[in-house]
């Protein structure tokens, strides 16, 4: 087979299992894209992920292409493609009107991109500039959990950021990084030499935070301030499921795993489960993170 044809072993192992925990990560928002089909509405998500995470395999795809000994490049980020592809139309067929007329808009500006690289450059030289093209998405994506990795260390809360997902997607990155470093190719791996720094920064986190469990007032967060951290959490694509408790830190102590002790005003106890309604308990969500691979 011709993706055995590489005489550095190196290139192959790592290419291989890239492909294998590059995989896994693409699959990462079928849960949430199985909830938007059934619930047959995106529920406020925003579609930004997938349409970076489409961008960048069709130019990682563009660039293996016109390289030598890339094919394991092409079979993911052919993989890719496809299921971002099917994510975006799911997204589209569900979103509201001005979600979805954004999300063509942006789709189609990412194609104009693609297109202009292929037409304004030539030999030698578009591999350089797709190279640094993809350098730039894979940096940009790499950093989008700072925004996540602060509201962790503020709230002292990992639900923002759960741990599996970070860790396949450190383990993708150290893949990718020996793939780029075996074949020589520093545009494969310099960024994610980045990703590797990232997954391990937010691995320490969730070993450190793990285990709290952080109770804030309901008056301390006005619902406008809620929206904001709403719209931050879609933005970088994380997953989270947060409860912002209307309780005091006496009632804290009595607040059990199936659900979350409120006080009324007259101080009487009433015990809210996660099925309730926003009035009671505000709960954010937003869609599983997906770091574009290369």
């Amino acid at each position: 087979m011709a993706i055995f044809a590489t005489h550095n072993i190196g290139v192959l192992i790592f290419g291989l299992l890239g492909n294998i925990t590059s995989f896994v990560v693409f699959l990462a928002p079928v849960p949430t894209f199985l909830r938007v089909f059934r619930k047959k509405s995106t529920e406020g998500f925003q579609s930004v992920p997938y349409l970076v995470a489409l961008f960048s395999g069709m130019m990682w795809l563009y660039y293996a292409s016109l390289k030598t000994d890339e094919t394991l490049l092409i079979t993911i980020n052919s993989f890719g493609c496809v299921i971002e592809t099917i994510y975006i139309a799911i997204y589209i067929t569900y979103a509201p009107k001005q979600a979805r007329d954004t999300t063509t808009v942006e789709l189609w500006g990412f194609c104009l991109i693609l297109l202009l690289s292929h037409f304004l450059t030539k030999g030698p030289n578009r591999i350089k500039v797709l190279g640094w093209l993809n350098v730039s998405i894979a940096v940009s994506v790499f950093a989008a959990p700072l925004s996540i990795i602060r509201v962790v260390i503020r709230t002292k809360s990992v639900e923002f950021m759960p741990f599996p997902l970070s860790f396949f997607l450190t383990l993708s990155a150290v893949m990718w990084l020996f793939y780029g470093i075996f074949l020589k190719d520093i545009y494969v791996a310099l960024p994610n030499i980045l990703g590797f720094i990232f997954g391990v920064l937010q691995m320490i986190l969730y070993v450190v935070f793990k285990n709290s469990k952080t109770v804030i007032e309901e008056q301390k967060l006005p619902e406008h301030k809620a929206a904001q951290v709403d719209e931050k959490l879609s933005s970088t694509g994380v997953t989270a499921e947060v409860q912002i408790i209307c309780a005091t830190e006496e009632a804290a102590s009595n607040i059990d795993e199936n659900g979350t002790v409120h006080h009324n005003s007259h101080g009487h106890v009433t015990n809210h489960h996660h099925e309730k309604s926003m009035e009671d308990c505000l709960k954010i969500e937003g869609p599983p993170a997906l770091i574009c691979e290369v």
